[in-house]
């Protein structure tokens, strides 16, 4: 476990090293030169590599593991989300609603008539369990002429006010784009619920952010990830504004973890001309790979991402299933749940899917599918299976993420096709969003293997984690903790009390170590990254963390509740709190300005 003996540039010692090789082994040392890994082992065998430079770090018993490789999120959008009128993820009535939008309002004062006011992290799902559904005179009622749109935390959905119809040119003649609608009152005009594509073209009516505001937001995702462990990550839904932000920090030596960029793909474009679809994606992402990953952080674009269908929670119902939502037929007093006509929404077909996968794989780009409802996957798989069979032997890495809602007869499948399932934990907590009212749509077969990660890896499947912020807070153990126990903390502000304390269902769970090996070597592995980092192995870079405690020995109820107080990157440190302050002069601010740390 070492390389021939030679001095080091950092030591660390005296720890818990877990990790994370074929063995989960557990070590007391590491030794890093020059951004790599040169030994791991016990503190005797260290006397070879420290010279009179050598960095000496005391772990002090600590534990020290793999960096974690978040898999799938949208840093562009957490960093924004940090800037805008911020709704905290909080389940609110409507009158609480508008009375934090209206104070954001109040407090922008100097804002012309014009100037969008944007709004971020609504638990609308927790609001209409609450409150019932918003729609545009739930901001109209508010004092101000300007346009508003409100984002879901799910981040398929936009509520705009009449201001933001109006300024967008959204009325009772526009049509739906292919991969979404405008809900519509009873006249069939826009009722200011836009979900999915047309949540998207609303968004894209504001003003995009300046290069100086983008490079702004991207530092506060940075520094929110360096604190939260978050060595390698993957930007599920980017372009090149986010290619250009990246790049340029990169340049700048602000880079703090391994850039992962997808594109996405448009349904209405891969219809009209998936050759030229696939052509423009190559061309964006060729103007931004890196090519071989390096010790020092860098970028590659080399995935496309394709949304499959919406989300399978209530009240959009738009993840596409093998068979209807469930709809009330009975009384709000004695409901009365059965079949309706509603299978959610399928925005690639199979005629249109299996050609464009096997065009993207044959262009060097590994497909990854949003897919949340049971149709949605099975498309998925089988779409992966065409081109499995179109090209043998090829080492294209798919992944499909969410999948929420999986039929039993699929679970073998991500195994028997080498498909990542990426997950993400905290979804298998109770919370407005899986409890109420959605259990009831899916009915009790559905919402009994909701969030089948433990399923999937019973079935031999690879798990892999992404947070998916900022749909959610980035809480990165709160979801480790969710992933071994099905269940949230009630003591953890993202979490949501005691009401909801319990476990989800009896889907199994996983162990400690599934869940570690999800965010570490698995995540990597679906990245293409796992020759380089995902363990403590010799010959691997120096992607490492440590924690303040010990994961694999805390009581249960203890797994949410921890924190990195050490993240190095290349063998560089790049967050650091005490007892390790002062460890390198490249450690980061202290200042808190990201949620996960609040």
């Amino acid at each position: 476990m070492a390389l021939a003996a030679t001095p080091a540039d950092l030591v660390m010692r005296n720890g818990y090293v877990y990790t994370v090789d074929g063995q989960n082994s557990v070590q007391q040392a590491i030794a890093v030169s020059g951004g790599k890994i040169v030994y791991v082992g016990n503190d005797a065998g260290l006397d070879d590599y420290i010279g009179k430079q050598t960095q000496l770090i005391d772990l002090g018993g600590r534990m020290l593991m793999p960096g974690f490789v978040d898999a799938h999120m949208h840093p562009g959008d957490g960093g924004r989300a940090i800037t805008l009128c911020d709704l905290k993820y909080q389940t609110l009535t409507r009158a609480q609603f508008q009375a934090n939008i209206q104070a954001c309002l109040d407090a922008d004062k100097d804002k012309g008539p014009d100037v969008w006011l944007e709004v971020g992290s609504w638990d609308r799902m927790g609001m209409t369990g609450l409150d019932g559904d918003a729609d545009k005179s739930t901001l109209d009622a508010l004092k101000t002429k300007r346009p508003i749109q409100v984002r879901s935390t799910d981040f398929h959905t936009i509520l705009t006010n009449s201001r933001g119809l109006e300024v967008a040119g959204i009325s009772k003649s526009t049509a739906d784009p292919e991969d979404g609608k405008y809900r519509r009152d009873s006249a069939g005009n826009p009722n200011g619920i836009c979900e999915d594509g047309a949540a998207e073209s609303m968004a894209a009516v504001v003003p995009a952010a300046t290069e100086a505001e983008k490079l702004n937001q991207i530092r506060a995702a940075l520094d929110a990830m360096r604190q939260q462990g978050i060595t390698s990550f993957f930007d599920a839904l980017s372009g090149p504004e986010n290619g250009k932000a990246f790049t340029s920090l990169q340049k700048s030596g602000e880079l703090t973890a391994r850039a992962l960029l997808a594109i996405k793909l448009d349904p209405a474009a891969a219809i009209a001309d998936p050759a030229k679809t696939i052509a423009e994606a190559k061309a964006l992402a060729s103007t931004y790979d890196q090519g071989e990953v390096k010790v020092a952080p860098g970028v590659n674009m080399r995935h496309v991402k394709l949304f499959m269908d919406g989300i399978i929670n209530a009240p959009a119902d738009t993840g596409a299933m093998l068979s209807p939502y469930l709809s009330n037929t009975g009384s709000e007093a004695a409901p009365k749940w059965t079949p309706g006509h509603n299978v959610g929404e399928l925005y690639f077909p199979p005629q249109v899917l299996k050609p464009l996968l096997l065009q993207a794989v044959q262009a060097g780009l590994d497909p990854h599918l949003h897919a949340t409802g049971d149709r949605a996957v099975r498309d998925s798989l089988n779409g992966i299976e065409y081109v499995r069979q179109q090209l043998p032997g090829n080492g294209f890495r798919p992944a499909i993420t969410h999948a929420e809602s999986v039929d039993p007869a699929d679970y073998p499948r991500f195994k028997a096709l080498d498909v990542t399932a990426n997950m993400s934990f905290q979804w298998a907590q109770q919370a407005p969003s899986t409890v109420d009212g959605t259990n009831e749509h899916l009915g009790a077969a559905r919402f009994a293997r909701m969030e089948p990660s433990g399923s999937i890896a019973r079935a031999g499947g690879r798990v892999a984690y992404g947070s998916d912020w900022p749909v959610d807070p980035l809480d990165e153990f709160l979801a480790l903790k969710v992933g071994v126990t099905r269940s949230g903390d009630p003591t953890n502000p993202h979490s949501y009390g005691l009401k909801y304390a319990g476990r989800l269902n009896a889907d199994p769970a996983l162990s400690r170590s599934d869940v570690l090996r999800s965010i570490t070597l698995n995540s990597a592995e679906q990245l293409k990254l796992d020759k380089v980092v995902g363990s403590l192995e010799v010959g691997k870079f120096a992607d490492l963390i440590v924690l303040d405690k010990n994961f694999m020995q805390v009581p249960e109820e203890e797994l949410g509740r921890n924190q990195v107080l050490l993240t190095v990157v290349g063998g560089k440190v790049v967050w650091a709190k005490a007892p390790f302050q002062g460890t390198a002069p490249q450690v980061a601010s202290q200042s808190v300005i990201s949620r996960s740390a609040q």
